[in-house]
């Protein structure tokens, strides 16, 4: 794993945490080779990696296909999700300072305890598959009482691999218009985000915007993601 958790050392935490604190979302950079995107990617097909399919239209939540992966994660995925924690909980724990609510747990590890505490013991990590046509909703990866305030998502696919598909998170601001930021990761790159909520200084103090996520049509190809979420679902 050594090839996929490297380039992490190279990220630039300030300017994601000044990133998150301004648009709630912030691309760090590579941290997955090629050849690791390919071979996730390839997973999709293999159903004996997931524990469950969800049909976006199905559900009313968009268009697509999207799988949530079984235990034992697959070896990248876990080591991913287990090197972004730290840097990340450093982050969430100033935004629960700024608001008021309690840190989160100090370790991954410490996490998923309290998801089990809470009922919370189907994993979450998952591939995301779109086509020509296909796109996501506005919405928010809560899944009970415990939710982790940061998530990632990394691209998989290459750019000439399709059109459209631009990931974005809105921003609705108390007594504001709505804030929409887009960003289109390059292959093996990730966009941290706020999983629902994040820290705006007004001023009176520290008062919370609520934030959703999507993804606009793909109008072409194939667009093919990996979804980082730190807590677990009931």
């Amino acid at each position: 794993m050594d090839d996929q958790t490297a380039p992490l050392a190279a990220i630039d935490w300030d300017r994601a945490r000044s990133d998150l604190d301004e648009t709630g979302a912030a691309e760090i950079g590579p941290v997955l080779a090629p050849e690791n995107c390919a071979a996730l990617a390839a997973v999709f097909d293999d159903e004996r990696h997931f524990r469950a399919r969800i049909d976006m239209a199905r559900h009313g939540f968009g268009r697509g296909v999207y799988k949530y992966f079984a235990e034992p994660l697959p070896e990248p995925v876990a080591a991913l999700r287990q090197a972004l924690y730290p840097p990340l909980a450093r982050i969430a724990a100033d935004w629960a300072a700024r608001l008021g609510d309690a840190p989160p747990p100090p370790s991954l590890e410490a996490l998923t305890r309290a998801c089990r505490a809470a009922g919370q013991d189907r994993p979450t990590p998952l591939l995301l598959r779109y086509g020509p046509g296909d796109y996501n909703c506005l919405h928010r990866d809560l899944y009970g009482a415990v939710a982790f305030p940061l998530q990632a998502v990394v691209m998989l696919s290459r750019p000439e691999d399709f059109a459209g598909g631009a990931f974005a998170v809105v921003e609705n601001r108390p007594r504001l218009q709505s804030r929409v930021t887009v960003r289109q990761p390059a292959r093996g790159h990730a966009v941290v985000f706020a999983t629902a909520r994040k820290p705006r200084r007004t001023a009176r103090g520290w008062s919370a915007s609520t934030l959703r996520h999507g993804v606009s049509e793909v109008t072409a190809g194939q667009r093919t993601t990996l979804g980082i979420i730190f807590h677990d679902a009931a």
